[in-house]
């Protein structure tokens, strides 16, 4: 074996028992209070039945995904006057965890829900952006708490796999899967008119919001446009 094949291989077994004797990070335990005092605005965690969790930090694409939803779904809330959207960090408490979802939505009349640090209560709907790390927990944990607490529209959307899941409670309040039409667009039952081409969110570049707003509601977002400059003396 050469003198370069037997350092990298020596190399890579220190790395691996480096790995095996690093102790296991252990487990924070601690009230919702105690949660939100330990926590500030940089920490990356979220809290669930009594345990806190860490999460890791998000790559580019997962970032230009959600921003652009944010964009979009704030934009669109605006021009109809229909709620507020409050991107992370910022937490949704329900029963047994308090989340920080890549997007919560609240209509003007659960506004009573917002407290100062968190939402108190479910979001009117909920878009997480799969990440590698987030994949079990986006599709697994949160899908069932969000169901349980009531979210009535939960978004699941995995750039890496160009997969999107959406999710709307039934009359029993179990979520239902609500499949893109023929044509590739999905139709949001919170935001009354709103609607999503799914291939929208594959593409690269992502489209401009501005583009995206006025395929989707050209007439209304041109009025509010228009309303906006006449405001500003345009």
């Amino acid at each position: 074996m050469a003198i370069a094949d037997t350092n990298k291989t020596e190399e890579l077994r220190r790395q691996l028992l480096a790995l095996l004797s690093t102790p296991p990070q252990p487990e924070l335990h601690m009230s919702y209070e105690e949660f939100l005092d330990w926590a500030d605005e940089d920490t990356l965690a979220e809290w669930v039945d009594g345990k806190v969790i860490m999460t890791s930090p998000a790559s580019v694409r997962h970032q230009l995904v959600a921003k652009l939803l944010q964009e979009l779904v704030t934009t669109f809330a605006n021009v109809h006057t229909l709620g507020l959207v409050i991107p992370p960090p910022f937490q949704m408490k329900l029963a047994t965890s308090g989340r920080e979802p890549d997007l919560l939505f609240i209509t003007t009349e659960h506004h009573d829900r917002l407290k100062k640090a968190r939402l108190e209560g479910p979001a009117d709907l909920v878009v997480e952006v799969i990440s590698p790390e987030s994949f079990s927990r986006d599709r697994g944990e949160k899908y069932s708490e969000y169901e349980a607490g009531g979210v009535p529209e939960y978004w699941l959307i995995d750039p890496d796999r160009e997969v999107a899941e959406f999710y709307q409670l039934d009359a029993r309040g179990r979520y239902q899967l609500v499949a893109a039409d023929a044509g590739d667009i999905y139709r949001s039952r919170v935001l009354p008119s709103f609607w999503l081409r799914v291939g929208w969110l594959w593409q690269d570049p992502l489209p401009e919001m501005e583009q995206a707003l006025l395929e989707i509601d050209g007439d209304a977002y041109a009025a509010f446009l228009r309303e906006r400059l006449r405001r500003a003396g345009l």
